[in-house]
């Protein structure tokens, strides 16, 4: 089969089986031509509690698929590709944030969104890139404890002075394996680019890009600015998904290293499978864990408006 014949079937079969298809942004481009919804994790999770569709697609890793099923509690949730994980997610236990909660009691625990639905129930507020500095700063609360991602944390506590940040050492591989070298050297290369890049980047890069933010946050800045080259400091898809949508502009990858395997483990025919009801996994998670991960997401919804 072409690319293009297997697309087609994956079309029929999710309007045959009542299915909604996810796919994050770092998704190949045949999987994002497919899906009924593209975006950032959470943005994706809003989206697919407001879908009418009785089973969710997720094209991503394992805890996006988690948060939609905690959102979206009564709908069938498959992950498409059961071994699509996130390090950063699975870095800390309920057991290690327990115990520093004993260790800083006047601490609020803020949680990124990329973590396990089994850690959100510890936790008191999640954040997403784009929010984080937003509701950390609407925080009744002057000590925060800031998990799981380091870089996250340093960039919100420089933008939130005010406040006390502690951090817990942990963050995505990926993102954190960039230099001020790659930058240097990307710079170097195309001197007339403007850098953006991810806050998951440490702060000897974010402090050198001329643009910070999320994922849809760096492809909206391209996308509106009068500027024509970039370099794109996230996921290398991103910058080949902006080729496509700004023709007229050029975008480079601040550094050829910069690839999520585990994003990469989803593959249109697995997609495909899972609408055919092969392959996948359904994610199970009881009435306890729902309840309680959803009030640190109830309270960024809350907080982030």
């Amino acid at each position: 089969m072409t690319i293009k014949e297997v697309q087609d079937e994956i079309i029929r079969l999710k309007k045959e089986n009542d299915i909604c298809i996810l796919a994050h942004s770092y998704q190949a481009r045949e999987i994002l031509e497919v899906a009924d919804f593209t975006g950032d994790s959470y943005a994706l999770s809003e989206m697919a509690a407001k879908a009418e569709n009785s089973t969710m697609l997720m094209c991503g890793v394992r805890f996006m698929a988690e948060t939609v099923k905690i959102l979206s509690p009564q709908k069938k949730v498959i992950l498409s590709n059961p071994v699509a994980a996130c390090p950063m997610a699975e870095q800390m236990d309920v057991e290690l944030i327990t115990q520093m909660k004993e260790m800083y009691p006047d601490h609020v625990v803020v949680a990124y969104i990329n973590t396990t639905a089994a850690l959100k129930t510890v936790c008191d507020v999640c954040v997403t890139s784009s929010s984080a500095v937003k509701i950390v700063s609407r925080l009744d609360a002057d000590n925060i404890l800031f998990i799981p991602d380091c870089n996250l944390g340093d960039f919100v506590a420089r933008q939130v002075p005010e406040k006390h940040i502690r951090l817990v050492q942990g963050g995505c591989p990926v993102h954190a394996a960039v230099t001020s070298r790659h930058v240097e050297q990307a710079k170097k290369l195309h001197p007339d680019a403007e850098l953006l890049v991810h806050p998951e980047c440490v702060p000897a890069v974010t402090s050198m890009a001329d643009y910070v933010g999320s994922t849809s946050g760096i492809m909206n800045y391209a996308i509106n600015s009068d500027k024509k080259e970039f370099i794109i400091g996230t996921e290398n898809s991103i910058a080949e998904h902006l080729q496509y949508m700004c023709p007229d502009k050029k975008f480079y990858c601040l550094s050829k290293s910069l690839i999520c395997e585990n994003m990469k483990s989803t593959t249109l025919v697995d997609v495909l499978n899972c609408c055919k009801g092969i392959g996948g996994e359904e994610i199970v998670l009881d009435d306890d864990t729902i309840s309680k991960a959803r009030k640190c997401i109830d309270e960024m919804i809350r907080l982030g408006s």
